[in-house]
């Protein structure tokens, strides 16, 4: 049959299929697992470390370094440093020492405050004389704050004159410092005064009671070389603010400082 020019050829168009493959395969879903898993403990690992203290931070980075301490040097001889760099030399042995030592100071701290609490059954004196007393510890140390009670008064009133009751906690004070070598501070408050006194003294009275706390710990067996600081507030820190004139804002506070810091 003759071929007309008005006739279209048949032409078969075949597609080839594969499966598996392009963005309907499988496979991108392993890789976007895998990097989802990796994002996640990214941010596990930056929740953990923004949640850690300075201290807890120092412990992962020292665990991560080498345990042997080194010291660093330059070569010269000559210069402010005479020719030596400022040297690091820190361990995990060094920072689990100096957190041992500051674990035992604390403890011995506590002991020391049971132990005034446990003399006031010694005698009927010592119980009267410790209602005078509270303890505390702080970041700075075992704080004994004394204060004045309403019918009695460390010191007679406008003076540096100490009263007997005084004299009896400055005896115990001696005894249990003596268990240890830790450094001590004197802090002196006091009641505000009237508005009307013409001469205001709670400097030079505060002032004069610390010193004459420090003299009687002297005189009581309390080597003067521990004596860290000895202050004089004033009014200007006062236990009861609400009453600035109150005889309970009249107080010593002997603190027993701490060698070791947190």
């Amino acid at each position: 049959m003759q071929k007309t020019d008005n006739v279209r050829p048949i032409i078969i168009k075949r597609k080839k299929v594969s499966g598996g493959g392009g963005h309907h395969g499988g496979a991108w879903k392993v890789a976007y697992a895998d990097f989802v898993t990796a994002m996640m403990a990214f941010f596990l690992m930056l929740w953990l470390l923004g949640s850690a203290d300075d201290e807890q931070r120092k412990g992962i980075a020292d665990y991560f370094s080498p345990t042997l301490s080194f010291q660093s040097r330059s070569s010269g001889a000559d210069g402010v440093m005479g020719g030596r760099a400022i040297s690091e030399d820190t361990s995990i042995t060094d920072e689990g020492a100096s957190r041992g030592q500051l674990e035992a100071e604390q403890a011995l701290l506590e002991e020391l405050a049971e132990t005034f609490e446990a003399m006031s059954g010694q005698s009927a004196l010592y119980e009267q004389a410790l209602q005078h007393v509270n303890i505390k510890l702080t970041d700075e140390g075992l704080v004994v704050e004394m204060h004045d009670l309403p019918d009695s008064h460390l010191f007679d009133p406008r003076s540096t004159q100490p009263n007997p009751i005084l004299l009896v906690l400055v005896d115990v004070l001696a005894d249990v410092f003596a268990m240890v070598t830790n450094p001590v501070a004197i802090n002196a408050h006091s009641a505000a005064f009237p508005s009307v006194v013409l001469e205001n003294p709670v400097w030079t009275l505060t002032v004069g009671r610390a010193q004459a706390m420090r003299e009687l710990l002297g005189a009581s067996g309390f080597a003067d070389p521990r004596m860290k600081r000895v202050t004089g507030y004033a009014d200007r820190n006062l236990a009861v603010p609400m009453n600035a004139m109150d005889t309970r804002n009249n107080r010593l506070e002997v603190i027993l400082l701490r060698t070791m810091t947190r």
